[in-house]
């Protein structure tokens, strides 16, 4: 395991697109990480006050820069991006010594998508998605487990997708990279770009790089 006092720094000088160390990056922690696209996910509520959770990353395009997620669309943090379409998202590897930051606007994941991963996820992860409306009050614990076990009886083994189950890519449109060094003299850097709507989802400008103070 790295120790994260002495993770590699970053390229010197630095490179003119950062999607491909996010790819080795991420492909690294999968390896020697427990949980490696485990991300908070940050939105704003209507009152404009940040909220904070962890997800799931399930996907990252390391062409266009987006990265995907799958949720309740009438949860909270989809009421959020419904109303505001933008996010900020942070992965961090403490055994890697490493954290990338992400933050730009949101678009949802095409159908097709959203089906070929439902499908991947096991029958009683689909179960209790069907049965159960993310963020919404309960009674109690085990009045919902009595729900769960009664819709799983109605289904009959089906499990169909929900319309509001969705997915969500969040398009890089600034990209922090951190790399923990001795003396928290930390490696730090970030790439800015400027994205244009195209199709379902953005066109990006090239990067802007800069390396930042600790």
């Amino acid at each position: 395991m790295t120790d994260p006092e002495h993770s590699a720094a970053l390229p010197n000088p630095l490179p003119p697109d950062p999607l491909p160390i996010v790819a080795a990056w991420l492909a690294d922690a999968a390896v020697r990480v427990r949980n490696a696209g485990a991300m908070t996910l940050a939105t704003v509520d209507a009152g404009g006050d940040p909220t904070a959770r962890m997800v799931i990353s399930r996907g990252f395009d390391a062409a266009a820069g987006w990265f995907v997620f799958y949720t309740d669309r009438d949860s909270a943090k989809g009421q959020h991006l419904a109303a505001r379409p933008r996010a900020a998202c942070v992965f961090y590897w403490e055994p890697l010594g490493r954290q990338i930051r992400v933050e730009g606007p949101v678009t949802a994941a095409p159908a097709a998508d959203v089906d070929r991963y439902w499908n991947t996820r096991p029958a009683d992860a689909r179960i209790a998605a069907i049965a159960t409306w993310q963020s919404r009050p309960i009674a109690s614990r085990a009045a919902l487990l009595e729900h769960v076990a009664m819709v799983e009886q109605d289904l009959g083994g089906a499990t169909p997708r929900p319309d509001r189950w969705v997915g969500y890519r969040v398009w890089a449109e600034r990209i922090e990279l951190w790399v923990s060094q001795p003396a928290r003299l930390h490696d730090r850097a970030t790439w800015v770009r400027k994205l244009t709507p195209a199709g379902d989802g953005f066109a990006g400008s090239a990067w802007t790089a800069t390396r930042l103070e600790p």
